[in-house]
Protein backbone atom coordinates (compact mmCIF):
# COMPACT_ATOMS: atom_id res chain seq x y z
CA UNK A 1 0.00 0.00 0.00
CA UNK A 2 1.36 3.43 -0.86
CA UNK A 3 0.12 6.35 1.24
CA UNK A 4 1.13 9.99 1.00
CA UNK A 5 4.77 10.43 2.06
CA UNK A 6 5.41 11.98 5.47
CA UNK A 7 7.70 15.02 5.24
CA UNK A 8 10.75 15.34 7.48
CA UNK A 9 10.27 18.25 9.90
CA UNK A 10 12.89 20.98 9.85
CA UNK A 11 13.07 21.04 13.65
CA UNK A 12 14.94 18.39 15.68
CA UNK A 13 12.99 15.47 17.15
CA UNK A 14 12.69 14.80 20.88
CA UNK A 15 15.56 12.76 22.32
CA UNK A 16 13.81 9.47 23.12
CA UNK A 17 15.43 7.21 25.71
CA UNK A 18 13.28 4.08 25.56
CA UNK A 19 9.81 2.65 25.37
CA UNK A 20 8.48 3.13 28.89
CA UNK A 21 4.86 2.10 29.23
CA UNK A 22 1.68 1.16 27.39
CA UNK A 23 -1.85 2.17 28.35
CA UNK A 24 -4.32 -0.60 27.52
CA UNK A 25 -8.08 -0.25 27.64
CA UNK A 26 -9.65 -3.45 28.96
CA UNK A 27 -13.29 -4.41 29.27
CA UNK A 28 -13.08 -6.24 32.62
CA UNK A 29 -10.55 -4.58 34.91
CA UNK A 30 -10.60 -7.25 37.61
CA UNK A 31 -10.10 -10.08 35.13
CA UNK A 32 -7.21 -8.27 33.41
CA UNK A 33 -5.62 -7.40 36.75
CA UNK A 34 -5.68 -11.07 37.70
CA UNK A 35 -3.96 -12.02 34.42
CA UNK A 36 -1.15 -9.44 34.58
CA UNK A 37 -0.58 -9.36 38.35
CA UNK A 38 -1.53 -12.80 39.63
CA UNK A 39 -0.59 -14.94 36.62
CA UNK A 40 2.30 -13.01 35.04
CA UNK A 41 3.56 -11.49 38.29
CA UNK A 42 3.77 -7.79 37.43
CA UNK A 43 3.83 -5.65 40.58
CA UNK A 44 0.85 -3.42 41.30
CA UNK A 45 2.13 0.07 42.06
CA UNK A 46 -1.26 1.70 42.53
CA UNK A 47 -4.89 1.06 41.62
CA UNK A 48 -8.40 2.39 41.85
CA UNK A 49 -11.77 1.35 40.46
CA UNK A 50 -10.89 2.66 36.98
CA UNK A 51 -7.22 1.76 36.48
CA UNK A 52 -4.40 -0.51 37.62
CA UNK A 53 -0.76 0.61 37.37
CA UNK A 54 1.79 -2.21 37.08
CA UNK A 55 5.56 -2.44 36.78
CA UNK A 56 8.23 -5.03 36.14
CA UNK A 57 10.73 -6.19 38.77
CA UNK A 58 13.68 -4.04 37.67
CA UNK A 59 11.72 -0.85 36.98
CA UNK A 60 12.08 2.32 39.09
CA UNK A 61 9.45 4.50 37.42
CA UNK A 62 5.83 4.32 38.52
CA UNK A 63 4.60 1.86 35.90
CA UNK A 64 5.24 0.04 32.64
CA UNK A 65 1.61 -0.88 32.01
CA UNK A 66 -1.68 0.86 32.70
CA UNK A 67 -4.90 -1.15 32.54
CA UNK A 68 -7.88 1.17 32.19
CA UNK A 69 -11.51 0.14 32.26
CA UNK A 70 -13.33 0.99 29.05
CA UNK A 71 -16.01 -0.14 26.61
CA UNK A 72 -13.69 -1.27 23.77
CA UNK A 73 -10.43 -3.16 24.16
CA UNK A 74 -7.72 -1.03 22.55
CA UNK A 75 -4.42 0.80 23.05
CA UNK A 76 -4.65 4.35 24.39
CA UNK A 77 -0.92 5.16 24.31
CA UNK A 78 2.51 3.91 23.27
CA UNK A 79 4.58 5.93 25.78
CA UNK A 80 8.27 6.87 25.53
CA UNK A 81 10.49 8.57 28.07
CA UNK A 82 12.59 11.47 26.75
CA UNK A 83 15.92 12.73 28.04
CA UNK A 84 14.88 16.16 29.39
CA UNK A 85 11.83 18.37 29.96
CA UNK A 86 12.94 20.45 26.97
CA UNK A 87 12.36 17.43 24.74
CA UNK A 88 8.62 17.82 25.30
CA UNK A 89 8.81 21.23 23.63
CA UNK A 90 10.70 19.55 20.78
CA UNK A 91 7.97 16.93 20.48
CA UNK A 92 5.31 19.65 20.23
CA UNK A 93 7.29 21.53 17.55
CA UNK A 94 8.08 18.33 15.63
CA UNK A 95 4.47 17.15 15.40
CA UNK A 96 3.03 20.65 14.95
CA UNK A 97 5.10 20.96 11.78
CA UNK A 98 3.59 17.66 10.61
CA UNK A 99 0.08 18.95 11.25
CA UNK A 100 -0.69 16.31 13.87
CA UNK A 101 -3.21 16.62 16.65
CA UNK A 102 -1.40 17.26 19.95
CA UNK A 103 -2.50 17.37 23.57
CA UNK A 104 -0.22 18.41 26.44
CA UNK A 105 -0.98 17.92 30.13
CA UNK A 106 1.43 19.39 32.71
CA UNK A 107 -0.12 17.05 35.32
CA UNK A 108 0.34 14.01 33.07
CA UNK A 109 -2.18 11.61 31.55
CA UNK A 110 -1.60 8.97 34.23
CA UNK A 111 -0.60 8.78 37.88
CA UNK A 112 3.13 8.81 38.52
CA UNK A 113 3.93 10.68 35.30
CA UNK A 114 4.45 14.45 35.04
CA UNK A 115 4.27 16.87 32.11
CA UNK A 116 3.36 14.78 29.05
CA UNK A 117 2.64 15.23 25.36
CA UNK A 118 0.30 12.94 23.43
CA UNK A 119 -0.05 13.02 19.67
CA UNK A 120 -1.90 11.21 16.93
CA UNK A 121 1.16 10.61 14.79
CA UNK A 122 1.10 10.56 10.96
CA UNK A 123 0.83 6.75 11.05
CA UNK A 124 -2.34 6.93 13.15
CA UNK A 125 -0.83 5.80 16.46
CA UNK A 126 -1.37 7.50 19.84
CA UNK A 127 2.17 8.29 21.00
CA UNK A 128 3.09 9.80 24.37
CA UNK A 129 6.30 11.51 25.45
CA UNK A 130 7.23 12.36 29.04
CA UNK A 131 10.25 12.99 31.24
CA UNK A 132 9.21 13.65 34.85
CA UNK A 133 8.29 10.54 36.82
CA UNK A 134 7.60 9.38 40.33
CA UNK A 135 10.32 7.01 41.49
CA UNK A 136 9.25 3.81 43.21
CA UNK A 137 11.11 0.91 44.78
CA UNK A 138 13.08 -1.17 42.28
CA UNK A 139 12.18 -4.74 43.15
CA UNK A 140 15.23 -6.47 41.69
CA UNK A 141 16.53 -7.24 45.17
CA UNK A 142 13.12 -8.23 46.54
CA UNK A 143 13.53 -11.93 45.90
CA UNK A 144 10.75 -12.60 48.38
CA UNK A 145 8.40 -11.13 45.78
CA UNK A 146 9.85 -12.83 42.70
CA UNK A 147 8.08 -15.67 40.92
CA UNK A 148 9.85 -18.25 38.70
CA UNK A 149 8.69 -16.41 35.58
CA UNK A 150 9.55 -12.91 36.82
CA UNK A 151 9.13 -10.13 34.22
CA UNK A 152 12.03 -7.76 34.71
CA UNK A 153 11.48 -4.94 32.21
CA UNK A 154 9.31 -3.63 29.41
CA UNK A 155 11.22 -4.47 26.24
CA UNK A 156 9.30 -3.27 23.17
CA UNK A 157 6.12 -2.58 21.25
CA UNK A 158 5.12 -4.00 17.86
CA UNK A 159 2.92 -1.86 15.61
CA UNK A 160 0.97 -2.93 12.51
CA UNK A 161 0.90 -0.45 9.62
CA UNK A 162 -0.22 -0.78 5.98
CA UNK A 163 2.93 0.89 4.56
CA UNK A 164 6.09 -0.28 6.31
CA UNK A 165 8.65 1.82 4.33
CA UNK A 166 6.60 4.94 5.08
CA UNK A 167 6.51 4.04 8.78
CA UNK A 168 10.24 3.28 8.89
CA UNK A 169 11.08 6.61 7.31
CA UNK A 170 8.97 8.46 9.88
CA UNK A 171 10.54 6.60 12.80
CA UNK A 172 14.00 7.33 11.39
CA UNK A 173 13.02 11.02 11.41
CA UNK A 174 12.47 10.46 15.16
CA UNK A 175 16.08 9.13 15.28
CA UNK A 176 15.12 5.47 15.62
CA UNK A 177 17.59 3.10 13.95
CA UNK A 178 16.80 -0.12 12.09
CA UNK A 179 18.55 -3.16 13.56
CA UNK A 180 16.88 -5.93 11.53
CA UNK A 181 14.34 -6.11 8.72
CA UNK A 182 12.60 -8.55 6.37
CA UNK A 183 12.77 -7.96 2.61
CA UNK A 184 12.09 -9.82 -0.62
CA UNK A 185 14.27 -10.06 -3.71
CA UNK A 186 12.81 -6.79 -4.98
CA UNK A 187 13.78 -4.87 -1.86
CA UNK A 188 10.21 -4.66 -0.52
CA UNK A 189 10.33 -4.29 3.27
CA UNK A 190 7.72 -6.31 5.14
CA UNK A 191 8.80 -5.52 8.71
CA UNK A 192 11.53 -3.56 10.50
CA UNK A 193 12.85 -3.64 14.06
CA UNK A 194 13.86 -0.19 15.34
CA UNK A 195 15.56 0.96 18.50
CA UNK A 196 16.51 3.89 20.71
CA UNK A 197 17.92 1.95 23.67
CA UNK A 198 20.85 -0.36 22.73
CA UNK A 199 18.83 -3.56 22.20
CA UNK A 200 17.24 -4.97 19.06
CA UNK A 201 14.16 -2.78 19.32
CA UNK A 202 11.93 -0.42 21.21
CA UNK A 203 9.29 -0.92 18.56
CA UNK A 204 8.81 -2.88 15.36
CA UNK A 205 6.86 -1.85 12.29
CA UNK A 206 5.00 -4.84 10.87
CA UNK A 207 3.06 -4.80 7.59
CA UNK A 208 -0.69 -5.32 7.68
CA UNK A 209 -4.02 -3.62 8.16
CA UNK A 210 -3.49 -0.73 10.54
CA UNK A 211 -2.91 1.24 12.62
CA UNK A 212 -3.10 -1.56 15.19
CA UNK A 213 -0.99 -2.90 18.05
CA UNK A 214 0.45 -6.34 17.38
CA UNK A 215 1.97 -6.89 20.82
CA UNK A 216 3.63 -5.43 23.87
CA UNK A 217 6.68 -7.32 25.15
CA UNK A 218 8.11 -7.86 28.61
CA UNK A 219 11.53 -9.40 29.18
CA UNK A 220 12.67 -12.10 31.58
CA UNK A 221 16.26 -12.67 32.66
CA UNK A 222 16.60 -16.12 31.07
CA UNK A 223 14.67 -18.56 28.91
CA UNK A 224 13.94 -20.89 31.81
CA UNK A 225 11.74 -18.11 33.21
CA UNK A 226 9.59 -18.38 30.08
CA UNK A 227 9.31 -22.14 30.51
CA UNK A 228 8.16 -21.52 34.08
CA UNK A 229 5.39 -19.27 32.77
CA UNK A 230 4.26 -22.08 30.47
CA UNK A 231 4.24 -24.52 33.39
CA UNK A 232 2.22 -22.08 35.52
CA UNK A 233 -0.32 -21.53 32.78
CA UNK A 234 -0.69 -25.28 32.42
CA UNK A 235 -1.13 -25.77 36.15
CA UNK A 236 -3.82 -23.08 36.23
CA UNK A 237 -5.56 -24.66 33.22
CA UNK A 238 -4.84 -21.48 31.26
CA UNK A 239 -2.76 -23.01 28.50
CA UNK A 240 -5.29 -21.70 25.98
CA UNK A 241 -3.74 -18.28 26.66
CA UNK A 242 -0.64 -19.48 24.79
CA UNK A 243 -0.93 -18.46 21.15
CA UNK A 244 2.57 -19.27 19.91
CA UNK A 245 5.78 -20.71 21.34
CA UNK A 246 7.85 -21.11 23.32
CA UNK A 247 10.56 -20.89 20.70
CA UNK A 248 13.53 -18.93 19.45
CA UNK A 249 13.29 -16.16 16.89
CA UNK A 250 15.69 -15.84 13.99
CA UNK A 251 15.06 -12.09 13.98
CA UNK A 252 16.54 -10.78 17.27
CA UNK A 253 17.87 -14.25 18.24
CA UNK A 254 15.59 -14.00 21.28
CA UNK A 255 13.62 -16.70 23.06
CA UNK A 256 9.89 -15.96 23.01
CA UNK A 257 6.38 -16.83 24.08
CA UNK A 258 3.18 -15.14 22.83
CA UNK A 259 0.12 -14.95 25.06
CA UNK A 260 -3.36 -13.44 24.68
CA UNK A 261 -4.85 -11.57 27.62
CA UNK A 262 -8.56 -11.76 28.53
CA UNK A 263 -9.42 -9.14 25.89
CA UNK A 264 -7.20 -10.69 23.21
CA UNK A 265 -4.38 -8.15 23.55
CA UNK A 266 -1.19 -9.96 22.58
CA UNK A 267 1.71 -10.05 25.07
CA UNK A 268 5.15 -11.36 24.21
CA UNK A 269 7.48 -12.71 26.88
CA UNK A 270 10.99 -12.20 25.52
CA UNK A 271 14.59 -12.74 26.55
CA UNK A 272 18.24 -12.78 25.46
CA UNK A 273 18.54 -10.60 22.39
CA UNK A 274 21.79 -8.69 21.80
CA UNK A 275 23.56 -5.33 22.19
CA UNK A 276 23.17 -2.84 19.33
CA UNK A 277 24.57 0.39 20.76
CA UNK A 278 27.67 0.92 18.58
CA UNK A 279 27.19 3.49 15.80
CA UNK A 280 28.33 0.99 13.17
CA UNK A 281 26.10 -1.83 14.38
CA UNK A 282 25.23 -3.70 11.13
CA UNK A 283 21.62 -4.09 10.00
CA UNK A 284 20.56 -7.74 9.66
CA UNK A 285 18.27 -8.28 6.65
CA UNK A 286 16.25 -11.49 6.41
CA UNK A 287 14.86 -12.96 3.19
CA UNK A 288 11.09 -13.04 3.40
CA UNK A 289 11.21 -16.65 2.14
CA UNK A 290 13.55 -17.79 4.94
CA UNK A 291 11.48 -20.02 7.19
CA UNK A 292 13.83 -19.47 10.15
CA UNK A 293 13.44 -15.74 10.51
CA UNK A 294 10.25 -15.96 12.61
CA UNK A 295 11.13 -19.21 14.35
CA UNK A 296 14.71 -20.51 14.37
CA UNK A 297 13.47 -24.08 14.75
CA UNK A 298 11.04 -23.84 11.84
CA UNK A 299 7.92 -24.19 13.96
CA UNK A 300 4.81 -22.97 12.09
CA UNK A 301 3.45 -19.53 12.89
CA UNK A 302 -0.28 -19.71 13.58
CA UNK A 303 -2.46 -17.66 11.19
CA UNK A 304 -3.91 -15.52 14.00
CA UNK A 305 -0.43 -14.11 14.64
CA UNK A 306 -0.58 -12.46 11.20
CA UNK A 307 -4.25 -11.48 11.06
CA UNK A 308 -5.26 -10.41 14.58
CA UNK A 309 -4.16 -7.29 16.47
CA UNK A 310 -5.52 -4.66 18.86
CA UNK A 311 -7.26 -1.46 17.84
CA UNK A 312 -5.69 1.87 18.78
CA UNK A 313 -7.51 4.99 20.01
CA UNK A 314 -7.44 8.61 18.98
CA UNK A 315 -7.02 11.37 21.57
CA UNK A 316 -10.77 11.39 22.16
CA UNK A 317 -10.69 7.71 23.08
CA UNK A 318 -12.37 6.54 19.88
CA UNK A 319 -11.00 3.61 17.83
CA UNK A 320 -8.97 4.70 14.83
CA UNK A 321 -10.23 3.42 11.47
CA UNK A 322 -8.17 0.54 10.13
CA UNK A 323 -6.69 1.00 6.65
CA UNK A 324 -6.35 -2.22 4.67
CA UNK A 325 -3.03 -3.19 3.21
CA UNK A 326 -3.71 -3.71 -0.50
CA UNK A 327 -0.39 -5.12 -1.72
CA UNK A 328 1.12 -8.48 -0.82
CA UNK A 329 1.35 -8.94 2.91
CA UNK A 330 4.03 -10.99 4.58
CA UNK A 331 1.40 -13.57 5.45
CA UNK A 332 0.50 -14.04 1.80
CA UNK A 333 4.11 -14.27 0.71
CA UNK A 334 5.37 -16.48 3.52
CA UNK A 335 2.59 -18.78 4.59
CA UNK A 336 4.63 -21.74 3.39
CA UNK A 337 7.85 -20.49 4.90
CA UNK A 338 6.22 -20.49 8.31
CA UNK A 339 5.62 -24.20 8.21
CA UNK A 340 2.27 -24.77 6.48
CA UNK A 341 4.56 -26.15 3.81
CA UNK A 342 8.25 -25.51 3.23
CA UNK A 343 9.39 -22.97 0.67
CA UNK A 344 12.52 -21.15 -0.32
CA UNK A 345 13.10 -18.29 -2.70
CA UNK A 346 12.16 -19.32 -6.23
CA UNK A 347 9.79 -22.10 -5.23
CA UNK A 348 6.12 -21.91 -6.10
CA UNK A 349 3.95 -20.77 -3.22
CA UNK A 350 1.15 -23.10 -2.13
CA UNK A 351 -2.46 -22.16 -2.71
CA UNK A 352 -3.62 -21.08 0.74
CA UNK A 353 -6.28 -18.58 1.63
CA UNK A 354 -7.19 -17.22 5.03
CA UNK A 355 -10.56 -15.76 5.81
CA UNK A 356 -10.98 -12.59 7.82
CA UNK A 357 -10.35 -13.67 11.39
CA UNK A 358 -10.57 -10.25 13.00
Amino acid sequence: MSLDPIPTPSCPPPDILRCAYMELVVTDLARSRAFYADVLGLAVTEEDDQAVYLRSMDEFIHHNLVLRQGPVAAVAAFAYRVRSPEDLDKAVAFYTELGCRIERRPEGFNKGIGDSVRVEDPLGFPQEFFHDVEHVERLGWRYDLHVPGALVRLDHFNQVTPDVPRAVKHMEDLAFRVTEDIQDEHGTTYAAWMRRKPTVHDTAMTGGDGPRMHHVAFATHEKHNILSICDKLGALRLSDRIERGPGRHGVSNAFYLYLRDPDGHRVEIYTQDYYTGDPDNPVVTWDVHDNQRRDWWGTPVVPSWYTEASLVLDLDGKPKPVVARTDSSEMEVTIGADGFSYTRKGEAMPEYKLGNQL
